[in-house]
């Protein structure tokens, strides 16, 4: 039920019966030695695993988000607060008119927090649509599942680090990395970001056994799941 993978004779076809559709939010910026589209594959991926059984469609991701923080690593781009929000809209704008009422955005980025507000905005407009907006990385279920293994997760981390997300022959530091000062580091500009993470890990493993990544997987799309289909 990915859309790139459907005409749009079956799409119509699709909302004779359903309106619901997912829409994954992602990001391309740094993540240490994981790819820049961190944000953005496990994103697309828990959006269109959890949809599947369901037969709900799911867009293609929004690849590019809000992080300006982290411009001093070549690699990361990002959007204005104002375009990201104007993009929300616009693809809300064409759900709705193309016959989908009921939209889940999954969101793989915490910079793109303000599309929630854009989002809840847009509904007041449009009362016949239900919008929802879930961090799926830190859902409770998930988030919780994360914290039981290992405390100390944060982004770049052991958390974001599945086997889908690596780079062939990129090996990962064998540390455990101190947790960043959060507060001090959001008191600086983009070079001095880079000055105070090196490497881009907040803090924590760099990696763990695929036994750990897998549990949590299986969590985060049970807990999406559960969304989709409800919603």
């Amino acid at each position: 039920m990915k859309i790139s993978e459907m005409n749009w004779f079956q799409v119509e076809e699709y909302l004779k019966t359903d309106d619901r559709a997912v829409v994954p939010l992602g990001c391309t910026e740094q993540h240490a030695y994981l790819s820049l589209s961190v944000d953005s594959i496990l994103a697309e991926r828990v959006a269109v695993e959890a949809a599947e059984p369901l037969g709900v469609p799911v867009f293609p991701v929004v690849a590019y988000g809000i992080t300006p923080y982290f411009m001093a690593y070549p690699g990361t781009i990002t959007m204005r607060a104002e375009t990201y929000l104007h993009i929300i809209t616009d693809i809300l704008d064409s759900l709705r008119r193309t016959g989908f009422r009921r939209i889940l955005f999954v969101n793989g980025h915490g910079g793109n927090a303000p599309g929630q507000a854009a989002a809840i905005e847009w509904m007041d407009k449009n009362s016949d649509c239900r919008v929802r907006f879930h961090n799926w990385w830190n859902a409770p279920r998930t988030f919780e599942k994360v914290k039981a293994i290992d405390p100390v997760a944060s982004h770049a981390s052991w958390m974001e680090n599945f086997p889908w997300t690596r780079l062939p022959g990129i090996e990962q530091p064998d540390v455990q990395k101190p947790m960043v000062d959060l507060e001090r580091m959001r008191t600086f500009g983009p070079e001095g970001v880079r000055e105070i993470l090196t490497d881009g890990n907040f803090g924590g493993r760099f990696q763990r056994p695929d036994e750990d990544m897998q549990a949590i997987w299986s969590v985060a799309l049970d807990e999406t799941r559960a969304l989709i289909e409800t919603w």
